[in-house]
């Protein structure tokens, strides 16, 4: 089967660790944790990234009031090879550990595998984390930050943060956000290969997701209060708006992306955007999981999108295949029977 899965789980508890640019950002204020040199107290970027890991997971936990034991599986990826970011990072927590790697979908890849876990009642709890560091990115995938290479206007700005989230059965509080379908994406190749347009590679495997998901549940865009990507950026999501237009489908009005949403464009000189596991994964706990919590938005589409690239088949010169993973989020002050 390649349509949505119908689930029955829910997002109880969610935490943030951030950088000093999204600090400064228009949602800094919405974050649970910031340092201002980036480092968390470590010696290297990636030992950071690490860090911001531990603690967005220790934050949700704290909320939720649990402990290790009660979580039964713990899905976690990041941008550095091998995600050895996550690997490291959660090592002090003693839970059943699964690696992903979905490039900055991961954030929507993890929560889904974790509704999925939980609906078919493997588990009854799990934790969902992922981030992204700037200066360990950049080390990883472009140029040394010392060698000050320019960025194009459609280059996207890592995002240095990280989310973590548990998901678990449904309570029936009235706090708790209600996760009711999800969509695996397909891996799409359209030919590009510049990565400093990660947006354009992006943007169509978002409109393929996005289609496949209104026509397997007799939907529209406008059933939905918000469709928000992950970090398609200014670029990509025109791109996006204008695929869907094509098809006869018009998001524009309620149409948000957390990379247009976590720096201030002009002022901060990010180009396209922010982009990075860390991107969708940050603002969703921050700005979006809230508002739905809150039931200011009663039912949207989340969907991370991740370009899933390497170092070395950037420098062979390969084509940027991309893959776009879905998400419904409902308030639970609207719970709905057949849903749990």
């Amino acid at each position: 089967m390649q349509g949505a899965f119908k689930l029955s789980a829910a997002i109880q508890a969610w935490g943030t660790a951030v950088g000093k640019k999204e600090y400064e950002g228009p949602l800094g204020h919405l974050f649970d944790l910031h340092d201002p040199d980036c480092k968390f107290g470590q010696k290297t970027w990636e030992s950071a990234e690490s860090e911001m890991q531990r603690m967005a997971l220790a934050v949700a936990m704290a909320r939720m009031g649990v402990s290790d034991g009660q979580i039964g599986a713990l899905f976690a990826g990041d941008l550095q090879n091998q995600c050895v970011g996550s690997a490291y990072g959660l090592l002090s927590y003693d839970i059943p550990y699964l690696g992903l790697y979905g490039a900055c979908s991961t954030c929507a890849e993890g929560l889904l595998l974790s509704a999925v876990t939980v609906t078919s009642r493997a588990c009854s709890l799990c934790a969902a984390v992922t981030s992204s560091h700037f200066c360990a990115a950049e080390r990883q995938y472009r140029s040394p930050l010392e060698y000050g290479s320019q960025r194009p206007p459609t280059a996207q700005w890592t995002v240095t943060g990280a989310g973590a989230f548990l998901v678990g059965r449904p309570l029936r509080t009235a706090d708790e956000v209600l996760i009711v379908h999800g969509m695996a994406g397909k891996a799409k190749d359209y030919g590009i290969n510049d990565a400093n347009n990660m947006g354009a590679a992006m943007a169509p495997a978002a409109r393929d997701t996005l289609l496949r998901f209104f026509a397997d549940t007799h939907t529209a865009p406008e059933d939905y209060d918000r469709i928000v990507t992950g970090d398609l950026g200014f670029e990509g999501g025109d791109i996006l708006c204008q695929l869907l237009l094509a098809d006869g489908l018009d998001i524009s009005s309620r149409y948000e992306d957390c990379g247009r949403l976590i720096y201030h464009k002009e002022r901060q000189d990010v180009h396209s955007g922010g982009s990075g596991c860390g991107c969708a994964a940050s603002v969703l706990a921050a700005e979006i999981l809230p508002k739905i919590s809150k039931g200011e938005w009663k039912r949207i589409l989340f969907m991370a999108t991740g370009a899933m690239m390497s170092p070395d088949s950037i420098k062979q010169g390969g084509n940027i295949p991309a893959v776009a993973h879905l998400l419904e989020l409902r308030t639970a002050l609207e719970q709905r029977e057949e849903f749990l």
